[in-house]
């Protein structure tokens, strides 16, 4: 039997053991991986990308203004959709950082990277902090307004964390309102007017989906909801369903007058419109139905990334009105 150095301990193979300091940098090496791995999956789950969905509707005037077909233009709706997904992370990391300690009596929310600890506080401004600013320094390369624009809405949605979410109703208006923001952002972008129909009915489709949010919160979580929400104490769901009733016939009218517009259409040198109607009706009931019957809704970005009648649905909306469009587009 041998010795192996430098421990001097017998070696019964006959070969030397791997000294104990090697294997022990070895483990802490894979410690500090498994620990970095873990940190950088808090930190993507901490920006929630999955949410990067709501700024879609910042492609919106650059489909309703025929501008599809212009390479500059689509480029800078991409960009400003980028500038917003990155905003919008920071603004993500900033609620939480806010909603830390009530975050940590909450069952589920507990879980979340900085209530658990998985991301430090100081980590956590760092990032909002970075992101801010390259979100805002990105916005060099677009029209001067959506610097301005891209401002107004970290700043809006920071007071909507400090103060806003708390007051009844006015928490999804101010919802409502960051995504007229967004859409005002891709109009600015490619440099067309803002049209009032554009605005009109995201702000409608946006309450309609917030009140059902918040409705979906109130039943599914019950004696739970306070502490998910403190404003769900001064909702309940028979009012809600008052307000959703009220958002869903004015989203519905404002759609149609505005597909059956002379205005538009004169403007938009496009006839038809209103062949889309269906798409639109369909959309909405079928959120309601998640909402009544499957008890869903609670995340409406997962609900469209998730339900595939509502996907589908969606992808036919597009492709009848990108159709409607390039028939116009041929019959002139």
């Amino acid at each position: 039997m041998r010795s192996c150095p430098p421990c001097d301990s017998p070696c019964r193979s006959g070969r030397f053991s791997r000294p104990p300091r090697v294997a022990y940098r070895r483990r802490h090496h894979s410690c500090t991986v498994v620990r970095e791995e873990s940190f950088l999956r808090a930190v993507v789950v901490l920006l929630r990308p999955e949410q990067w969905v709501k700024n879609l509707i910042i492609f919106g005037a650059l489909i309703f203004a025929r501008e599809f077909t212009q390479v500059d233009k689509i480029l800078a709706a991409l960009l400003t959709f980028g500038v917003f997904c990155v905003l919008s992370s920071a603004v993500y990391v900033i609620n939480d950082i806010h909603d830390r300690e009530s975050d940590r009596m909450h069952p589920l929310k507990k879980n979340r990277p900085i209530a658990s600890g998985a991301v430090g506080v100081g980590s956590a401004r760092a990032l909002a902090i970075t992101l801010i600013l390259l979100g805002l320094l990105a916005t060099i390369f677009l029209p001067r307004p959506v610097t301005y624009i891209a401002c107004l809405f970290v700043a809006f949605n920071i007071l909507y964390t400090a103060l806003l979410k708390h007051i009844v109703i006015i928490d999804v208006m101010a919802i409502a309102a960051s995504f007229v923001i967004r859409a005002a952002a891709g109009s600015y972008a490619i440099a067309v007017p803002t049209s009032p129909w554009l605005i009109a009915c995201t702000f409608l489709l946006a309450l309609f989906i917030g009140f059902g949010k918040r409705r979906h919160e109130l039943v599914t979580l019950k004696d739970d909801a306070v502490s998910h929400r403190v404003t769900l104490k001064k909702y309940s769901p028979y009012f809600l369903d008052q307000l959703i009733s009220v958002v869903t016939a004015s989203t519905v009218v404002a759609y149609t007058f505005y597909t059956l517009s002379p205005e538009i259409q004169e403007k938009l040198g496009v006839e038809h419109l209103e062949l889309t109607i269906p798409f639109v009706l369909y959309g909405i009931f079928r959120y309601l139905y998640l909402i009544h019957q499957e008890e869903r809704g609670g995340s409406p970005a997962s609900v469209l990334l998730s339900d595939i009648p509502i996907l589908v649905n969606v992808v036919l909306w597009f492709l009848s009105v990108m159709a409607i469009f390039m028939f116009s587009a041929g019959n002139h």
